[in-house]
């Protein structure tokens, strides 16, 4: 029987001809990711095995964006382990505030991950690199500090779901939309440790930012990873960031999959998911309906900080205020990002708006720093997480959905269709 894109990627890193899933490998790893949060945690381990230099200082990247700008003396104390080890191994690839953007926007735009390639990294959501046709996948802080001593990382190969999108979206109908329906679908363990594959005529009309956004969010589903076939518009992307070669991987003509899902895009609505798990969707006609008031609204995160996202916003803010019962954060995900807001004008219309503009950081969507709930306080938001306490208090409540819902309802004070604008 034939691989999958995922399998067929591990089986060129761990140099067999084929996997099977289920089995054990050791791979070669192309990247390997910490950010403030989890690097400390690495290093230490790293010390404590009496490591040396990392494997390649070029394949590792460091990026401090989750407490950062730095929050408290705890975060600082973090950010500095962090910083000593960058600078003490010559990581080239590290990021400190002001040069830094959310980890999972600055590396494809950097060009550090390309098709086919093995990115690994601790954070949850490194499956976001997915959308350009590698495998990337989170893992754990010891694993991490294995990693950058060996240049090898072991896995059991997932099995794999396959999502054939087809149609094309209605308007307002964003990568966001579709990932939300997914796993409002499936639920949040639907895809528990396999790789779901994206396919389909549907693909045409999704651009990157819809891919990454929707790759990040295959953790929600329990994905072990989330991957998209390459096409022009991958190629397209990665054509003037990745300078070194790279194999485009396509999967077998009969591959195996454990199940295929038919997706019609056209036939989709704005989703919001309603506190307290990513699978408890309900179309915009739906949370309308439920007349939901918010008090804060973010719009940013590595789901949906991309200039796309901050676009669709600044579409629907234009000449509007938000409601003076809605605060409303703004955070593009990294520094060019935010240069090219800044000359499109969009940060001009966030600021006449109302909302308040942060340099690129994590913040509020772990409930870090810029912007934390209090008790019973409802925020909709464009990040990928809405368990209990996410975001602050643990009687407050998070809605997730795209930046134009997010947008619209931060005008509007309530969840509401941007259409109904």
């Amino acid at each position: 029987m034939g691989m999958t894109m995922t399998q067929k990627i591990l089986a060129k890193k761990a140099g067999l001809d084929r996997v099977e899933p289920g089995q054990l490998i050791n791979a070669k790893v192309d990247m390997v990711l910490g950010n403030d949060v989890t690097t400390p945690v690495a290093v230490t381990e790293y010390e404590k095995a009496g490591f040396g230099p990392v494997f390649d200082k070029n394949k590792v990247s460091i990026v401090l964006d989750h407490f950062t700008p730095n929050k408290d003396i705890k975060a600082a104390q973090q950010c500095l382990i962090s910083r000593n080890f960058a600078w003490d191994q010559g990581i080239v690839n590290f990021f400190d505030v002001g040069e830094m953007g959310i980890e999972h926007a600055l590396l494809p735009e950097k060009g550090l991950i390309a098709p086919g390639e093995l990115c690994v990294g601790a954070d949850s959501h490194t499956c976001t690199y997915g959308a350009l046709g590698a495998f990337s996948t989170g893992f754990g802080s010891t694993d991490m500090a294995a990693a950058m001593a060996t240049g090898e990382i072991w896995f059991k190969v997932p099995s794999a779901l396959k999502f054939n999108l087809i149609g094309k979206p209605a308007p307002y109908v964003s990568g966001k939309d579709i990932i939300l329906h997914i796993i409002g679908m499936i639920g949040v363990d639907g895809a528990l440790y396999k790789s779901m594959e994206f396919f389909g005529d549907g693909l045409q009309y999704l651009s990157m930012d819809d891919r990454f956004s929707m790759a990040n969010m295959a953790i929600e589903a329990g994905g072990k990873n989330g991957i998209f076939t390459v096409d022009d518009i991958t190629l397209d992307y990665v054509k003037d960031r990745v300078d070194r070669p790279f194999e485009v991987v396509v999967p077998d003509t009969d591959a195996v999959y454990d199940e295929v899902y038919e997706i019609d895009l056209s036939k989709l609505e704005p989703t919001v998911a309603f506190p307290h798990l990513p699978e408890n969707t309900k179309t915009i006609t739906e949370a309308e309906a439920c007349d939901v008031s918010i008090n804060q609204v973010i719009i940013g995160s590595c789901t949906n900080g991309r200039l796309e996202d901050l676009k669709a916003a600044a579409e629907i803010l234009k000449g509007r205020h938000v409601a003076k019962t809605c605060r409303t954060i703004v955070i593009p995900a990294t520094q060019q990002i935010y240069l090219d807001a800044l000359k499109a004008g969009y940060l001009t219309i966030f600021v006449e708006a109302g909302c308040s503009v942060s340099t690129p950081t994590c913040g509020p969507c772990l409930g870090g720093h810029m912007g934390i709930l209090a008790a019973g306080e409802r925020a909709l938001a464009t990040t990928n997480r809405n368990f209990v306490g996410r975001m602050g208090h643990p009687s407050s409540e998070v809605y997730l959905c795209s930046p134009a819902v997010a947008a619209a309802s931060a005008v509007a004070g309530k969840i509401i269709s941007p259409a109904h604008i």
